[in-house]
């Protein structure tokens, strides 16, 4: 038996193994053990990282938010840089943010400003499958997205979905954010438009025609053909299905599940406080999703590609989002659902610094601002830069695979851990990343 253990005492590294480790992981790579595998190892023998979050709620913007015109202004750049907008004081000393985010402005300080988001894709499908699952692919989704991952670690442990998308999960020319390779298991259910007349999750509606007792009956039937799945040996399409049949039964039969998805158990004045958009309802619909127990929440609110008319697409996107967004961390503060949510407000990438001759701007990897609340971290911050025109990060680069060790730290999932692909070839959840720590100092 080989006995390891790796020192504490001497310079680490952003992975958190030091100097003397790597010489030692060097000398150990003839027995096939890697970086990840060792970490891996030496988290698990510790029970795993501490908890921070019950929950994430993402809010993602796709299309690319332009980050010159809501969080990162640069007023002092030429025009066709700086844009039309203002910047107004926030409720942070010093920071100012766009002058069509006044709610916000007010929240800020309940909220970390990330400035220094960054890769090196400009392709919506790529870019979107890098920043969800943090790991670089195909622009056909190679790898699981975070939720997929979470709803695979935590399992459907009650009668809620572990991850849920609202109204869907982000797409352009297909879908984005799905489970790949984990299967259909851990796909995202989808809640639809919760601010439709009438709104109620179809998959939770229950015929007229159908009592509880043919439910019930129906849910036993169900049951042998998990019996059977389990004796086909590798046949995921079967034990999908019989685990979908099983939870989509208990699901409509649960008083607790229905309540999740009822949004007329809000108040007219809380629902008019979120604003009656898709954004606005959809953020309401985030908060009772992870108040009953969701673990991961995808809030999709796409439109932000403005290659042309940039100014008059932000003057009606940005005081939607303004509105649902901040009445989103108002009331979980109030609630106290912000001590145990991570939230995260990111898109796939920023845009170009230059306004373009269709009054547009482009596609922009290499900067972009993101927000984080909740779970621990610090409210006020402000993490990064970029340079005076916006273009290239300048301090504290934040990747793909920061943000998703986060997230997954967070919920006190282990990134290094080794998932079996269909195949049985070991995958680890992500190859590189570390957290970014100053969020909590």
């Amino acid at each position: 038996m080989i006995s390891l253990s790796l020192s504490n005492k001497s310079t680490r590294l952003c992975s958190g193994a030091s100097r003397r480790d790597f010489l030692r992981i060097g000398a150990l790579a003839p027995f096939g053990l890697s970086l990840p595998r060792l970490l891996a190892s030496e988290r698990a023998a510790a029970g795993g990282p501490r908890p921070r979050a019950k929950s994430v709620l993402l809010v993602y913007l796709g299309g690319g938010i332009s980050h010159h015109d809501s969080f990162d202004l640069k007023p002092d750049a030429v025009e066709e840089i700086r844009g039309k907008y203002k910047g107004i004081p926030t409720a942070v000393s010093g920071l100012h943010i766009c002058e069509l985010l006044p709610r916000t402005a007010r929240v800020m300080d309940k909220v970390c400003l990330v400035r220094s988001g960054t890769h090196e894709n400009d392709h919506h499908e790529t870019a979107s499958n890098w920043v969800l699952s943090g790991r670089l692919g195909s622009a056909f989704g190679d790898h699981p997205s975070m939720g997929a991952v979470v709803a695979h670690e935590t399992g459907f442990s009650g009668v809620v979905p572990p991850y849920v998308a609202v109204p869907k999960n982000p797409s352009f020319t297909w879908e984005l954010g799905k489970s790949a390779w984990l299967g259909g298991r851990c796909e995202s259910f989808k809640a639809g438009n919760p601010n439709d007349a009438g709104f109620k999750v179809r998959d939770l509606s229950q015929s007229a025609s159908v009592t509880p007792e043919v439910l019930e009956r129906r849910r036993t039937l169900l049951g042998a053909v998990d019996q059977l799945a389990g004796r086909v040996r590798g046949n995921d399409q079967l034990t999908t299905f019989g685990e979908f049949g099983q939870k989509a039964a208990e699901m409509v039969l649960s008083p607790q599940a229905q309540s999740a998805f009822d949004m007329e158990k809000e108040s007219v004045q809380t629902r008019d406080s979120y604003g009656r958009s898709e954004f606005g309802q959809s953020c309401l619909l985030g908060r009772r999703l992870v108040e009953n127990g969701v673990r991961f929440v995808t809030v999709n609110y796409g439109g932000w590609d403005h290659h042309d008319k940039i100014f008059e697409g932000l003057d009606r996107k940005l005081p939607e989002f303004d509105q649902g967004f901040s009445a989103l961390i108002q009331d979980m503060d109030e609630r106290g659902l912000l001590a145990d949510t991570l939230v995260l407000v990111m898109g796939e990438f920023g845009r170009t610094p230059k306004v373009n001759g269709k009054a547009g701007r482009d596609h922009w990897g290499r900067a972009g601002s993101m927000i984080f609340a909740g779970a621990g971290v610090r409210g006020g911050g402000v993490i990064g830069s970029t340079d005076k025109n916006g273009a290239f990060v300048t301090s504290r680069p934040v990747r793909p695979a920061d943000v998703a060790w986060t997230v997954y730290e967070a919920l006190g999932i282990d990134p290094a851990k080794e998932l079996l692909t269909p195949e049985g070839r070991p995958v680890s959840i992500l190859a590189e990343g570390s957290t970014v720590h100053e969020l909590y100092a």
